[in-house]
């Protein structure tokens, strides 16, 4: 297993789907696990809020018999109060592995880069490599096999989209994303995942056509239009994607088994409406309820073997 977990690039297909493996065991039989991270603590860098990203990893040390100290944006002010490596190589004196969640990737990378300790990846603007994880899973559990769906993405090619589109050419789903002009996955993030999937039956389509994209498809996916930090863009950016909202009539072009999805928190009315939202094709609660699986399972194999200074 690689030291950290930034990006699902960085997984090996072994990796990859032994992270999904090992999730299904830990969800089946959680006991046998409740000790594993004995002693250990997980320091929680937060530089933007969260309600799934802070409980789903406090629970889970505790589930696995170990702590987490939550550290807020007043507390550690990454690259002001102190600089990122410092802040590392502190925290690798007193704590057994980092998860950060913060604006630029790479303060993420540098974080890692820092320490021995492992880092994970708890959202960045770039990618969001937890949340896609759980998704996958997710479908797993719902759908079977991966290697055999279509997925597609309505809206705004983000940190969500990208880290989608990195487990999509892992597992060897079809995926099809609908964005408006200029609001595409970035271009880098597409050419490395259609690397990541030769040979693995992954394909893409990017479109600006949101019926097209979720024609015959397993399962629908959406997020908001504008993410934290973008706050002054919303009112433009809610013109801009009226045509691209996930409502009964776009969910009646897919397949009639196809389930609905969304990382939270939704913005109802406006990327999804609340009869999507709450219909029986949503699973973005079990979705959410994964991310305690998974990122126990991530934690699991990052830091039980990890030794602290001194």
């Amino acid at each position: 297993m690689l030291k950290d977990f930034l990006s699902i690039h960085d997984l090996s297909l072994y990796e990859f789907n032994q992270i999904l493996d090992l999730t299904r065991e830990i969800k089946e039989n959680p006991k046998k696990f409740q000790d594993k991270l004995k002693n250990k603590i997980l320091a929680l860098i937060f530089e933007k809020p969260s309600l799934r990203t802070r409980v789903t990893f406090e629970v889970g040390m505790m589930e696995l018999g170990g702590q987490a100290i939550y550290l807020g944006p007043a507390d550690v002010q990454l690259g002001k109060r102190e600089s990122v490596e410092d802040v590392g190589k502190n925290l690798e004196r007193w704590v057994d592995g980092i998860m950060i969640r913060t604006f630029a990737h790479q303060t993420a990378v540098d974080l890692a880069r820092s320490t021995s300790l492992p880092v994970i990846n708890g959202l960045t603007d770039l990618l969001h490599p937890c949340q896609a994880m759980a998704d996958f899973f997710t479908l797993k559990e719902r759908k079977g096999g991966l290697s055999s769906l279509k997925l597609a993405y309505i809206g705004d090619g983000n940190n969500v989209c990208h880290s989608l589109l990195y487990a999509s050419a892992k597992a060897g789903t079809k995926m099809a994303v609908a964005t408006p002009q200029g609001y595409e996955p970035k271009s880098e993030i597409v050419k490395s995942a259609q690397e990541d999937g030769k040979g693995t039956g992954f394909s893409l389509t990017l479109s600006d056509d949101p019926t097209q994209a979720v024609s015959g498809a397993d399962a629908v996916y959406t997020d908001v239009w504008a993410s934290m930090g973008q706050e002054a863009e919303a009112a433009e950016r809610a013109k801009i994607f009226a045509r691209f909202q996930v409502n009964e009539r776009l969910m009646s072009c897919a397949k009639k088994d196809a389930v609905f999805m969304h990382c939270l928190p939704a913005h109802r009315g406006e990327e999804v409406t609340s009869g999507v939202l709450d219909s029986s094709q949503s699973i973005v609660f079990d979705q959410a309820e994964n991310r305690l699986h998974i990122q126990k399972v991530i934690m699991l194999l990052l830091m039980s073997k990890k030794e602290k200074h001194g």
